[in-house]
């Protein structure tokens, strides 16, 4: 049945669809032709950005209760995923670094904060978030720009912020600041800081930086000299701007991956269209098994990405003291996974991937933009440093013990509770979703070959689960800290993938209960998903029944037809 989320969710998306219209046309003024152009002159789409002006996409970085239509992060993913699917550098530019910056405000901010960044978003304008200075990248702490505190309480702002997308055109920033020069974990704190409270003369645009991908964001800095802005720019607690940034992530990490698989979707589909048209050895490169078997593992691994995203941003509902985890696995898995998967979708494009023009165009646009998601204050290694130093307590205390994730974990249409900005927490000691493994592992098989499959490949996730957690306990005390050893990253990345298969697990699992969708509900594709997982985890599982990737390449080749999304929502599309 249809709920009132999932109505309105399916609603935005539908109309967003409609009016980015279709993507071939060559007189739409956002399809892949135009789009390509503003790429080039290193501009973005100002016809993008008037659709979006136009759909109002700032209401949806705004909870219900300021007035806005953020309800769900899932959903949030699902509206921008379709921005993503025509343009990652719009999707960037345009809105959602207005809610890399919102979200601390919304977790962490008063009142009076929330109301007036509300007022901002929803009458059009834009908010910029700047954690990031070139010569500390990841390393926080060790920032040097400086909120100075004054003796009224009010701050005075020294030194420079680098590579801030929307920086110049942005009517309010959120600082990562130096509040006491002592080192620490109580060294910084948050500023909300409104372009109209700094006097002109103390503040300089820097100049705008030039990139390979997401050509048409527009990153530039900020240098501020002696800058004065009120007490009341403070975002939460003074020197608690470390653990506000880490809880805020917890939003921020899960939900750009899942937006990001549109632009992976795209890339896919063209990929399609070349091998159903392109003739080699009197048939079709579809046909040819090498290339047919690469266009299934991509559609697998957004599948697979697609299941750890949902999990990533539906646990910030149902399982907030869980997140941080999640979060940090979806930002370190996915982004690899869809890099790798438009990596290997560029050999059977050929020498046309090359082409910055015409119908295949499009395809190193993608392949340019997407690893801008593995960068920045939340890449790869961050994230998994996030997950290090929480192995150990999951290991004693949760691990092959406590009972498993809610069901409407895995359901893509449930409806959710509120999100409880509040309530997110910095590292936790349960994990529900890993129990979910362990207890679908105690549950037989219905005696079908596939879901045979599935159950043994499951066995096999436990037991690296039983390793992981062997390792976890004997790390010494340095391995669990950001200067681990490459063993502990190395636990780290196999721990994501148990994770990535228990996701799989549970979403197959819910849709043969549910019902409405036929793929998810069919054992074949999971069979397959997991021993993809299995073997990155360098194990040797059994092999598969035969028609398992045949019915993973029926079903891309019937979405492709029929133009239907390549994620868990087989959404319709245009054009």
């Amino acid at each position: 049945m249809t709920t009132g989320q999932e109505a309105r969710a399916a609603a935005r998306v539908a109309e967003l669809n409609a009016a980015f219209g279709d993507p071939g046309d060559p007189c739409n003024p956002v399809g892949h032709a135009r789009l390509l152009e503003a790429d080039e002159a290193g501009e973005l789409s100002a016809a993008g950005e008037k659709l979006l002006d136009g759909f109002g996409l700032n209401a949806e970085f705004v909870p219900t209760a300021h007035g806005g239509r953020l309800e769900r992060i899932d959903t949030l993913a699902r509206v921008l995923r379709e921005v993503f699917r025509r343009d990652l550098a719009l999707g960037l530019g345009y809105g959602v670094t207005s809610f890399m910056a919102a979200v601390n405000v919304w977790t962490g901010g008063d009142e009076r904060q929330r109301t007036r960044l509300a007022e901002i978003l929803l009458g059009g304008g834009r908010v910029s978030v700047a954690y990031h200075e070139l010569a500390h990248g990841n390393d926080f702490l060790r920032n040097e720009f400086e909120a100075r505190v004054q003796p009224d309480g009010s701050f005075l702002l020294h030194g420079a912020k680098q590579v801030i997308n929307n920086a110049a055109r942005a009517h309010a920033w959120l600082l990562f600041s130096r509040t006491d020069p002592a080192p620490g974990p109580r060294s910084h704190s948050v500023l909300m800081v409104e372009r109209d409270q700094v006097a002109p003369e103390r503040l300089t645009l820097l100049p705008r930086y030039g990139t390979v991908g997401v050509r048409g964001c527009l990153l530039s800095g900020l240098d501020f000299d002696g800058a004065r802005v009120p007490e009341q720019a403070l975002v939460g607690e003074l020197g608690h701007g470390a653990d506000l940034a880490l809880r805020s992530f917890q939003l921020t990490r899960s939900a750009l991956p899942a937006m990001a698989l549109g632009a992976a979707d795209t890339a896919l589909r063209t990929v399609v269209s070349f091998a159903r048209g392109r003739h080699l050895y009197k048939r079709t490169v579809a046909e040819i098994p090498q290339a047919r078997a690469t266009l299934g593992d991509a559609f697998l691994d957004l599948l697979i990405s697609d299941c750890l995203c949902l999990v990533g941003t539906r646990s910030v509902h149902l399982l907030p003291d869980e997140a941080s985890v999640y979060a940090a696995a979806v930002k370190y898995l996915v982004p690899t996974l869809l890099r790798e998967a438009v990596h290997d979708l560029s050999i059977v494009l050929g020498a046309r991937f090359y082409l910055r023009e015409g119908e295949f165009g499009f395809f190193q646009k993608h392949l340019r933009d997407l690893p801008v998601l593995s960068l920045g204050h939340a890449g790869a290694a961050a994230c998994q440093a996030t997950i290090i130093p929480q192995l150990p307590r999951l290991a004693r205390r949760s691990w092959l013990r406590t009972g498993p994730a809610p069901d409407a974990l895995f359901e893509p249409r449930a409806d959710l509770p509120e999100i409880p900005f509040r309530r997110l927490v910095l590292t936790g000691d349960r994990d529900g979703l890993s129990a979910s493994l362990v207890a679908a592992a105690d549950t037989a098989p219905d005696g079908s070959p596939h879901e045979a499959a599935v159950h043994a490949l499951v066995l096999h996730l436990v037991d690296e689960l039983r390793l992981i957690q062997e390792e976890s306990l004997a790390l010494a005390p340095l391995d669990r800290t950001a200067m681990a050893s490459p063993a502990s990253f190395a636990l780290a990345d196999r721990y994501a993938l148990v994770l990535a298969g228990a996701a799989v697990l549970g979403v197959w699992r819910r849709a043969r209960v549910r019902g409405g969708d036929p793929f998810l509900a069919d054992p074949a594709w999971t069979a397959a998903a997991l021993d993809r997982l299995v073997r990155r985890l360098g194990r040797r599982p059994a092999a598969l029944p035969a028609d398992c990737a045949g019915r993973v390449q029926e079903e891309l080749l019937r979405r492709h037809a029929e133009r239907r999304s390549f994620d868990l929502y087989d959404t319709d599309l245009a054009g």
